[in-house]
């Protein structure tokens, strides 16, 4: 252990703010240890998450007050902020973070890390408990065995550009390099999907609810601008339209073998072959994405709290069903 890196580390504050350190000159995440530099876009897009909250907490007081089933969900081991898709939902849906299992009508395995394994509370329908592990390379493991055609690639043996990125979750580090390449330790080698219309590159965030695609954020990126964070233009699609009747069945699928009951998954449409190519999965997934128009945002996180609520409902039947056949 470096104990003078250690000794530079300082935590910025209680509260949220404790979920951040300042390390070397930078912004740490102290749950994943993924490093942000302070550089003129990481601020630009703080800033802009600052008046989504402000219309959150204006919205969350309204929604419980007008919300005619007085729901709350217990998150385990961590509770998240706002800035979280699940937080968010909930808030705009007029669902309430309970104190205790006791208190609650589900419960929510939310955890930032790689791995998790959490237990659900006995007798309380548990959402995200069964995915456990969404490094890439797991990723890529279960896409090829749904979909029967690999993402992941021998980097030694292919030949041309390849996509390296790290294992770990929320690292946004791809970049390409060319096969035939050593690979690194702790680093995922996949095939590079070219996504490239009309001088954008486009990223279908697919937003899921009970293991099903709700509704798709097209992003637009830059021509070169592949694995950055910053999104160009985004607009919220439905997923019928994106996608087919077999592909949203794959997907769904999916998310059953990953054990993803609420998340967002990454989509590519490679435009040469014309296939779709899952690249990431996110089980505690930020939102709304930034580059939404204002009207969008709020409409699209509205829609997730009542289908946060009808799922929340759905597995509470489905607990209580059994016990009262058993009765």
């Amino acid at each position: 252990m470096d104990l003078g890196r250690d000794r530079e580390a300082r935590t910025l504050g209680p509260g949220w703010l404790s979920d951040f350190t300042w390390r070397d000159g930078r912004l740490e995440i102290r749950k994943t240890g993924v490093r942000l530099p302070l550089s003129r876009p990481v601020i630009g897009e703080i800033l802009t998450w600052l008046p989504y909250l402000l219309m959150l907490a204006v919205a969350a007081p309204f929604a419980r007050l007008t919300s005619r089933t007085r729901l709350s969900l217990w998150f385990t081991p961590d509770t998240p902020r706002p800035w979280y898709m699940i937080q968010g939902a909930a808030l705009w849906g007029g669902i309430a973070t309970a104190r205790s299992p006791q208190e609650a009508d589900a419960a929510f395995c939310f955890d930032d890390s790689t791995t998790c394994r959490a237990e659900a509370p006995a007798g309380l329908p548990g959402f995200n408990f069964g995915c456990t592990d969404v490094s890439k390379r797991h990723v890529a493991r279960i896409f090829e065995e749904v979909f029967g055609y690999p993402l992941a690639l021998d980097p030694r043996r292919a030949e041309g550009p390849i996509v390296e990125k790290s294992d770990r979750n929320g690292v946004h580090d791809g970049r390409i390099v060319n096969a035939p390449a050593l690979p690194r330790d702790g680093f995922v080698y996949q095939r590079l999907v070219d996504t490239e219309d009309g001088g954008f590159n486009h990223d279908l965030r697919t937003v899921c609810v009970d293991g099903r695609p709700l509704f798709v954020v097209h992003k637009h990126k830059a021509a070169g601008e592949s694995f950055a964070i910053h999104t160009r233009r985004a607009v919220i699609e439905e997923p019928e339209r994106l996608f087919s009747a077999a592909e949203l069945e794959r997907i769904a699928a999916f998310n059953a073998r990953m054990g993803l009951d609420w998340g967002g998954l990454d989509i590519l449409r490679d435009r040469h072959d014309g296939r779709l190519y899952i690249v990431d999965a996110n089980k505690t997934d930020l939102g709304p994405v930034i580059a939404l128009g204002w009207a969008d945002k709020a409409r699209s996180m509205r829609r997730l709290g009542r289908a946060l609520e009808r799922m929340i409902l759905a597995r509470r039947q489905a607990v209580a069903r059994p016990e009262r056949d058993a009765a």
